[in-house]
C-alpha cells in the first residue's frame, strides 16, 4: 500500500525534530525557532536535481548527507551557528528502500552538524532535493563576500579537487569510485567558520570552483587577487590518480568541494592557526588580495599564467 504524504513524513522525517531552539517544528503550518538575544538570522537554500547535480543511479544515503552538507556550507561561510533546516522533497514515486537510505544519510548529517529538521514539503515529480538552512550570528557579525581588503591573505580550508574528480567515476558503484567519499560526504568546516567572524574580512564556500567563488569575493569587494597555483592544497591521491596538471585544474575550477575560501589580515595569522588546530582544519594560504581587479595566477617559476578555467555556471 502506497504511503500518503503525511505517513511518509512521520515515518522518515519527523524523528529529526530535536533541539531546544525548536519551539514548534514538523506538524505545524510554520516552524517556530527561538533565536538568541541580539542575534540575526542567516538563511540560504540549495537545490539539487537528478541528472543535473547527481546521476540517476546516485547512492541515496550519500545524497541525504550531501544535500544537507552543501547547504550547511553556506552557513559556515557566513559564520552562522545552525538553528534548523527545511527539506522540500520531490519524488517520481515512493520507493521505501530509497527513502529509508536517504533519510538515514540526512539524519547522519543533521546529527554531525547539529542542525534539526524543522519543516518542509513533499510532492510528486522529477527527483529534486531542496534544503533551506537557517542559522544565527551576533548582530552585525555575519561574514560577507564584500569585506576583502588589499593586502589580505587568501586562504582555503581542506583539500580541493576531489569532488570534481569523483564525477568521472559516478557511473560506477561507490566502492569503485576512489573519490566517492569526497563527493557524497563532504564536511564543510562549520564550527571553524562560526569562529571566523571577527578574524576574517570576507568568506565564501567553494561550491562552483575556487576561481569562480574567489571571483565573487573580488567583485563584491572591488579588489583583485594574486594566487600561487603551486600552493593549492591537493591530495596525493588526486595527483596519483589524475596527474599534477589535471589535479590543479580540478582544484581551480572543479567545484563540489564545500570548503571555505576567505581573506584575512596577515596580523591574524596566529589566531587563524590556533582556530585551525582547535577544529582540526587544514588551512593553506594561496595568495593575497591586491587593489587591481582580476585574478593573477603564478606557476612554479613565478611566471604569470592564464588558468583558462571557469567554474560551474547554470544556464551556460
Amino acid at each position: 500500500m502506497a504511503l500518503s504524504e503525511f505517513e511518509l513524513i512521520q515515518r522518515y522525517f519527523a524523528p529529526f525534530n530535536t533541539s531546544p531552539a525548536v519551539v514548534a517544528g514538523i506538524g505545524d503550518d510554520c516552524a517556530v525557532l527561538a533565536l538568541s538575544p541580539g542575534s540575526e538570522l542567516c538563511t540560504s537554500i540549495d537545490t539539487m536535481v537528478e541528472s543535473v547535480h547527481f546521476p540517476a543511479n546516485a547512492d541515496p544515503h550519500g545524497l541525504g548527507w550531501r544535500c544537507l552538507a552543501a547547504a550547511v556550507s553556506d552557513l559556515a561561510a557566513c559564520g552562522a551557528r545552525p538553528v534548523g533546516f527545511c527539506l522540500a522533497l520531490t519524488l517520481p514515486d515512493v520507493a521505501e528502500s530509497w527513502l529509508a537510505a536517504f533519510a538515514s544519510g540526512l539524519a547522519a548529517a543533521a546529527e554531525a552538524f547539529a542542525i534539526p529538521l524543522v519543516g518542509g514539503d513533499t510532492t510528486r515529480g522529477p527527483l529534486t532535493l531542496s534544503v533551506q538552512v537557517m542559522g544565527e550570528v551576533a548582530r552585525g557579525g555575519a561574514l560577507l563576500r564584500s569585506g576583502a581588503k588589499a593586502g589580505d591573505q587568501v586562504w582555503v580550508s581542506g583539500t580541493l579537487g576531489e569532488g570534481r574528480a569523483a564525477l568521472d567515476y559516478l557511473d560506477q558503484p561507490s566502492h569503485a569510485n576512489p573519490f566517492s567519499k569526497a563527493y557524497y560526504y563532504p564536511r564543510p568546516p562549520l564550527q571553524f567558520g562560526c569562529e571566523l567572524a571577527g578574524v576574517a574580512h570576507s568568506a565564501i564556500d567553494i561550491s562552483d570552483g575556487l576561481l569562480a567563488d574567489l571571483g565573487h569575493i573580488l567583485q563584491a569587494s572591488g579588489v583583485g587577487a594574486e594566487i600561487d597555483i603551486t600552493r593549492l592544497p591537493v591530495s596525493k591521491a588526486l595527483i596519483t590518480r589524475c596527474g599534477r596538471e589535471r589535479a590543479t585544474e580540478f582544484a581551480l575550477s572543479g567545484g563540489d568541494d564545500y570548503q571555505l575560501c576567505f581573506t584575512s589580515a596577515s596580523a591574524s595569522l596566529t589566531t587563524l592557526q590556533a582556530l585551525a588546530q582547535k577544529h582540526e582544519v587544514q588551512l593553506t594560504c594561496i595568495g593575497h588580495i591586491r587593489e587591481q581587479s582580476g585574478i593573477l595566477c603564478r606557476d612554479a617559476q613565478g611566471k604569470l599564467v592564464d588558468p583558462h578555467y571557469s567554474g560551474y555556471r547554470h544556464f551556460s
